[in-house]
């Protein structure tokens, strides 16, 4: 099966193909781009186009790669056998299994999402290869040989927070979700509010678009911020007419606070805004 995009998601047709090699590879999918490019919503949809069940593994910055494969609960053992607990002879009671250990023993072919690798520490990355590779790892407790039934399509994400090593990089298939440009933003705003007046689209996506390209923003708004500010203006009715006004008083937003997520970028379209008045007088 091939993936073509689906209604609730507008992939671009370099993202379509990247998607398709990478499957076609067997090698992981690695996605890149800004934090709101819809890296994690994208391997939901390929699960959902290509009926698969959705494993996803969120990574923080303690997680270890082990906590992947598995982890041994030495201490509620401990616990058991002070209580006399029968399970403690049997170790597998205290084997547990994690997110590659799911994909990996699934009776279809899954779609395990690593998520935000790059939150992890440097050696995260290298700890999997092997894993990655051969589709298979030893669980030294028991003695057993964990293999993949079948190899799950493997997407994962980053936000470019820190480098990955060069050899990870070697086994992924890569693709940098750029950011969508103004014909792409209004087929995904349509896909997320069919029937939008195109007045309000058009004012909206151009006071987006300027937001954005402000010289010393330090948060640009992504793709996310975009539709929550979109549900807000349809929720307070904001007339189009509101949004083309240019004078000083307005040079901030309506309901800025969808787009605008921290206190130096409002103080900097505040100085704009006085800087205009004063240029005004």
């Amino acid at each position: 099966m091939r993936f073509e995009g689906t209604s609730g998601y507008v992939a671009t047709e370099d993202l379509r193909i990247a998607v398709n090699a990478a499957v076609a590879l067997q090698r992981p999918l690695l996605v890149k781009g800004e934090p709101g490019t819809g890296k994690t919503v994208l391997a939901q949809e390929i699960a959902g186009a290509l009926d698969a069940e959705l494993i996803e593994w969120h990574i923080k910055s303690t997680t270890k790669a082990q906590q992947g494969l598995y982890e041994y609960d030495a201490v509620s053992r401990l616990r058991d056998s002070q209580l006399g607990d029968d399970r403690v002879h049997d170790i597998s009671n205290y084997i547990r299994k994690g997110k590659l250990w799911e994909a990996f023993s699934a009776d279809r072919r899954p779609v395990l999402l690593i998520d935000e690798i790059d939150k992890a520490d440097i050696e995260f990355p290298n700890d999997l290869l092997q894993e990655l590779d051969r589709m298979e790892f030893h669980v030294y407790e028991t003695g057993e040989m964990v293999s993949a039934r079948q190899r799950p399509v493997v997407i994962i994400t980053s936000n470019n927070e820190k480098e990955l090593p060069d050899a990870f990089l070697r086994r992924c298939f890569f693709h940098y979700i750029t950011f969508p440009d103004a014909d792409t933003m209004t087929d995904i705003v349509e896909v997320h509010f069919p029937g939008l007046k195109a007045e309000l689209l058009r004012e909206a996506l151009k006071i987006f678009y300027d937001v954005r390209d402000t010289p010393g923003l330090k948060k640009k708004p992504s793709t996310s911020e975009l539709l929550d500010w979109i549900k807000l203006l349809l929720n307070e009715d904001i007339d189009p007419a509101d949004l083309r006004e240019r004078d000083a008083r307005k040079l901030i937003p309506p309901l800025h606070g969808a787009l605008l997520k921290n206190e130096q970028d409002v103080h900097l379209f505040e100085r704009l805004a006085f800087l205009n008045r004063r240029e005004g007088r």
